[in-house]
């Protein structure tokens, strides 16, 4: 019996649930379907278009030394598979479940004709309940819940074989979909090498020691780097979580946490939209023409706060951010700036490469007090302190080159030593005054 597998961020053979049960059946078609209309406002970024590139590309290589390969089709996922299975004479269609609410809608649509499989997560999201019935909205409380399920299921090894069809549909050509960004400014410095291959490796050489602390020093490489790995589904949680060692829980925290926010988008498919908390609809966000340039001088990284800087500046070279600087850089468009959210959000979801619709949503409401699990809102990170605290000096250097002659004593904040240089800008506001603006539109919410 002729299958269709259908993958969307599960770009991988290892641990690949769907491909297995396909693969068990008979014949095997994959499909990736490029999809831009179902998604709506959330079609997926420009940094990850340039990362699908590439991760696509590594991917039907490897399903060629399986003895198969990857049939591209654009258009809208519902209708391209229907399609397929009529032409093809595929009985079936087996997928990995996802939670984003445009892909939900499109699994409905397809009925009984679609296989779903777990995979993506380290417990299922519909398994990992309250007393109550409902979904976790409080991430600590998910966190014991998860206990019950875990470890989780050890991953599957890749096929030794992938059966071919006798006639393979017609499939569009990968360089026909321009995913590659044409800005001559862009993705020049994207150092990132896509792909199951480099996902493996990486957790081969996983090294945690100190994770604790070094995750929150952005001068320093004390992260993973998984998380694009994580989110296009080059490499499955529980591959990462056998990968790494118990003692490590905040690791682990961090790799259910996605589960938990896919959680939340699964109770709240909204979220990405709309506060999770109804009272800061009345939130006086600024707007005009002052809130616009203050927004793109965040954008580009010249707010005159070194540490944010440096921040957006890497995001927008490298498509990724230190996780400490994404809630430095996140309160300062907030707090400071008071500006909504949402501008956030989408911003970051078009220059990261692992911007999850969850994880995105959930992560910005956090630190904006907006959300259902989240910071209160007169919580107001000082970036510099934070700066010297996570003693951030080699990491402003490095993004900020206007910056890279200054001493560690003036690097986090050359404006109160004297040492600011002319092409560098002043601070858009001081961070007194934001403080008070802040805390003056929280009260109107109350």
């Amino acid at each position: 019996m002729t299958t269709l597998l259908w993958l969307r961020q599960d770009l991988r053979l290892n641990d690949q649930p769907a491909l297995a049960a396909a693969a068990r059946q008979g014949p095997v078609i994959p499909v990736y379907i490029l999809d831009d209309d179902a998604p709506g406002d959330w079609r997926i970024g420009g940094a990850q278009r340039w990362w699908l590139h590439y991760s696509i590309a590594t991917l039907d290589s490897a399903l060629r030394d399986h003895g198969s390969r990857l049939v591209l089709r654009r258009g809208a996922a519902v209708s391209v598979l229907t399609e397929l299975l009529g032409s093809t004479g595929a009985e079936a269609i087996h997928a990995i479940r996802h939670y984003e609410p445009w892909w939900r809608k499109a699994e409905a649509a397809l009925g009984e004709r679609l296989c779903l499989h777990d995979g993506n997560h380290l417990a299922p999201p519909e398994q990992v309940r309250t007393g109550s019935g409902g979904q976790f909205r409080i991430y600590s409380a998910f966190w014991r819940g998860l206990q019950e399920h875990l470890p989780p299921e050890k991953p599957l090894p890749a096929p030794d074989a992938i059966p071919a069809p006798d006639h393979w549909p017609r499939g569009d050509k990968l360089a026909d979909w321009q995913l590659l960004p044409t800005k001559p400014d862009w993705t020049g410095g994207f150092d990132w090498t896509p792909g199951e291959a480099e996902a493996q490796r990486k957790i081969a050489a996983l090294a945690l020691e100190g994770y604790d602390d070094r995750r929150n020093l952005p001068s320093e490489e004390g992260t993973s780097r998984l998380s694009p790995h994580l989110h296009f589904g080059e490499v499955s949680p529980r591959a990462v979580w056998y990968a790494s060692d118990a003692h490590e829980v905040t690791f682990r925290k961090e790799l259910a946490w996605r589960d938990f926010t896919d959680g939340v988008v699964l109770a709240l498919p909204d979220y990405a939209r709309k506060n999770g908390r109804d009272a800061f609809d009345k939130l006086p966000w600024r707007t005009g023409k002052a809130s616009a340039a203050d927004l793109r001088a965040w954008q580009t990284g010249h707010t005159g706060y070194p540490i944010v800087d440096a921040g957006m500046r890497q995001l927008w070279q490298t498509g990724w951010m230190h996780n400490r600087v994404r809630m430095i850089t996140a309160s300062f468009l907030i707090k400071h700036l008071l500006i909504d959210w949402r501008e956030g959000e989408r911003w970051f979801w078009d220059c990261l490469v692992d911007a999850d619709y969850g994880n995105n949503a959930v992560n910005w409401q956090w630190v904006a007090g907006t959300g259902i699990d989240a910071n209160m809102f007169g919580r107001i990170m000082a970036p510099l302190t934070q700066s010297e605290k996570f003693d951030a000096g080699d990491y402003i250097r490095q993004w900020v080159p206007e910056l890279k002659g200054l001493t560690d004593e003036a690097i986090h904040d050359p404006d109160a030593t004297g040492r600011r240089p002319d092409d560098y800008p002043p601070k858009l506001i001081g961070h007194r005054e934001a403080r008070e603006r802040a805390l003056a539109a929280g009260r109107k919410v109350r």
